[in-house]
């Protein structure tokens, strides 16, 4: 297998689509290996970044009349937007979800979903066997147990795909802060969902805006 390293190795934002799988109400109820608002959070955080950064993103359900919605904190992002609804539970069989991404003329694959172990391994492991450059964004997804999501895990990156969270994505689309055309919205999402991070930056706000005390 080769190495994924050097810089053209990095996830670009003119260069990526995302495909979000599954998150619907039916999976999220038996989701154990994540807290489910923190599964709902990273996943919508990645659609907020993938939206910043221009990526086109692809969204599709698995027999949504039974199996639920995808969740509004996603499809809000992209209002009016077509989700592709399937029977087929590996998406990467569904030849509308297959010709959307060659649409894009992008290659490097970007899949977050639920359950890990079935709706993300399944196409990751397919695209990875016909030549694409598959990422999966870990923190996006989630599993029926831990054991679940990690087996799922290791079994997509000994099938050649690179891993990593939703924050991760976005500094690596990011890339430089002065690219300032992108820098706010980062920011936002930052804010939005990046708890410690977002908070933290508030405070830095309130610091430079208190002024300092005269001497008595």
């Amino acid at each position: 297998m080769a190495f994924r390293n050097g810089l053209a190795s990095l996830l670009r934002p003119e260069d990526s689509v995302l495909v979000l799988i599954d998150h619907q109400p039916f999976q999220l109820t038996n989701l154990n290996s994540h807290d489910p608002h923190a599964a709902v959070n990273c996943a919508t955080a990645l659609a907020k970044a993938a939206k910043a950064f221009n990526v086109p993103t692809i969204l599709t359900s698995v027999i949504a009349e039974r199996g639920g919605w995808i969740f509004p904190q996603i499809t809000d992002v992209f209002p009016g937007q077509e989700v592709i609804d399937r029977t087929l539970i590996n998406t990467w069989e569904d030849k509308k979800v297959v010709d959307a991404v060659k649409a894009t003329g992008r290659k490097q694959l970007v899949f977050a979903g639920l359950w890990t172990e079935v709706c993300v391994a399944m196409p990751a492991i397919q695209a990875l066997g016909e030549g694409w450059d598959v990422t999966v964004v870990t923190d996006a997804c989630g599993g029926v147990s831990v054991e679940a999501h990690q087996v799922a895990i290791q079994r997509m990156v000994g099938a050649g795909a690179n891993v990593m969270t939703w924050l991760a994505v976005m500094a690596e689309w990011q890339r430089d802060w002065a690219r300032l055309d992108t820098a706010g919205a980062v920011t936002d999402v930052l804010l939005q969902h990046a708890a410690g991070s977002g908070i933290a930056y508030l405070w830095e706000q309130q610091l430079l805006d208190t002024p300092v005390p005269a001497e008595g």
